[in-house]
């Protein structure tokens, strides 16, 4: 039975469940908002994005599905490394391991997913890209629906090296481990690495009555950002898009509509119809919980709110000894005694005293730390050793850092010895548990200047002329501006970019030797 034609006012028959956006960090070029106004306009009923071995933008991502009408569905693109497995199967490459797709279906799955995850970062031999091993894969396979990976699968690569036999096996243990949650991928985007093994995947899985998935390996939004996205492939990689032997994707990477992907597999309309299946398996969106607070067990037995106000007021006794008052004692007590209420009417007793520790551990063992923001405004901080400012000596509200009328976390700016810092964190690992303690990321994004110079040199323009663009773009202190407003507002900007046009390619990719 041929796939139908989505219906005029209805969705579309077809849902893609690869979509790299731009978290897929300098690999994706799909924004939240281009990925929710593509398929609100594509009229396709859910989209699931599965960056690479990541979860960084799931929040994001679904609110601006969900506001555009469209079911977000979590997923990940997670490097395995299943050598473990019966197959004789190596990785050739310590640096090259295969990928599945994997998808959350419930809210089990998505802890599992998360533990995947963890355990990909935390569990590789130090240089190692971010990978989880067979084990870990069966053992977290609750709730998550898996894909085989297309071209870059391990499936894919067994059959690829001609190991028919290794590729049935490897298939057999994921079914085992995923039941009727395991799906084959087609992928065709004209390589010669999916046309190679098509036909033998498909036997394969009709073989072991498994279902096939139609997917595709979605990069950039439309066709016209495939130049573009080929530069930020040479910008990630340190080459130029001049040399040959390089990573590249075609222009078939793009966000395809529902029609382009039902002619494509017009020979297998049930991979097109289960794309529909498995977005009605995967009714799941994450949403924002409250933050689950340390937990802080004093030595002495006393609970944590007492043993705050202990500290706290036996620590502002010395400070007064060792630095006199500013103003009547009664105004530091007053102010201690409303700003233990503050802090343990919101829960807070414990993230303070975790502070405190740490913060006295680092001053004794000679490490040089400051504090910044707003948590100089607190008295029992400085009475706890976490900041050394007066703040009734300086006239600071206590309100700028926490507000019972204004809920928020509270949050201590710490800056540690980049020398020394690791020792830091060692001791708060030992002490409250290496399972306990996490690290943060700050994503950066490419500001325009940047971008200019990284173009300009992928494409390998003389130094000159990028500088003199880049210079003309306005670079306010704290203000980043948009390449496109730089455009609108500064005139030579357009001229620039008219003239860069009207040049002839030979010109524009001419190697610094022949400029």
């Amino acid at each position: 039975m041929a796939a139908e034609t989505a219906p005029k006012g209805g969705h579309a028959n077809f849902v893609h469940l690869r979509v790299r956006s731009i978290y897929s960090l300098l690999e994706g070029a799909v924004g939240p908002k281009e990925l929710a106004k593509l398929a609100r306009e594509m009229r396709m009923p859910a989209v699931a994005v599965t960056d690479t071995n990541n979860l960084f933008g799931v929040y994001e991502i679904a609110d601006n599905l969900a506001k555009s009408g469209v079911q977000p569905i979590v997923g990940v693109t997670l490097s395995v490394d299943l050598s473990e497995a019966p197959a004789p199967y190596q990785n050739t490459s310590r640096q090259s391991y295969p990928a599945v797709a994997l998808l959350v279906k419930d809210p089990a799955g998505y802890i599992q997913l998360s533990k995947l995850l963890s355990s990909a970062y935390l569990d590789v031999e130090p240089g190692e890209v971010p990978h989880v091993g067979a084990d870990r894969l069966a053992q977290h396979a609750e709730g998550l629906i898996l894909l085989t990976g297309g071209p870059n699968g391990p499936v894919n690569r067994l059959l690829a090296d001609g190991q028919p036999q290794a590729a049935e096996a490897l298939l057999d243990r994921l079914a085992n481990w995923f039941g009727n949650r395991l799906y084959v991928e087609l992928q065709r985007h004209g390589l010669a690495n999916e046309g190679a093994v098509e036909e033998k995947l498909i036997d394969l899985a009709y073989a072991k009555g498994l279902p096939l998935v139609a997917t595709n390996d979605v990069h950039f939004g439309r066709e016209d950002m495939h130049e573009a996205h080929d530069a930020l492939f040479c910008i990630a990689d340190g080459t130029f898009l001049d040399v040959e032997d390089r990573r590249r994707l075609t222009p078939e990477h793009r966000f395809k509509s529902a029609e382009e992907m039902m002619a494509l597999f017009s020979d297998l309309p049930e991979a097109i119809e289960n794309t529909l299946e498995i977005a009605r398996r995967c009714a799941f969106r994450p949403k924002k919980r409250t933050p689950i607070l340390p937990q802080f067990v004093p030595e002495s037995g006393l609970s944590p709110e007492d043993e705050m106000r202990a500290q706290a007021e036996a620590g502002l006794k010395r400070r007064l000894a060792e630095h006199g008052l500013f103003a009547d004692e009664k105004v530091y007590w007053d102010r201690l005694e409303f700003e233990i209420g503050v802090i343990t009417k919101m829960g807070f007793p414990g993230y303070f005293l975790i502070v405190s520790d740490f913060m006295k551990w680092t001053r004794a063992n000679g490490i040089p730390v400051g504090v910044r923001g707003s948590g100089a405004t607190s008295l029992v901080a400085w009475a706890l050793d976490i900041t050394n400012l007066d703040p009734i000596r300086f006239g600071l509200v206590f309100e700028r850092f926490l507000n019972p009328e204004r809920i928020s976390m509270p949050d201590f700016d710490i800056d540690f010895c980049q020398e020394r810092r690791d020792e830091v964190v060692r001791y708060v690992q030992q002490k409250y548990g290496r399972d306990k303690v996490g690290h943060i990321i700050a994503l950066g994004s490419l500001q325009a200047r940047a971008a200019v110079r990284d173009v300009g040199r992928v494409m390998q323009l003389p130094f000159s002329l990028v500088d003199r663009i880049a210079k003309l773009i306005p670079n306010p202190p704290g203000k980043p501006v948009s390449l496109t407003d730089a455009i609108e507002t500064e005139p030579r900007l357009q001229q620039i970019a008219e003239q860069e046009e009207k040049a002839s390619t030979v010109m524009r990719r001419r190697t610094p030797q022949e400029w």
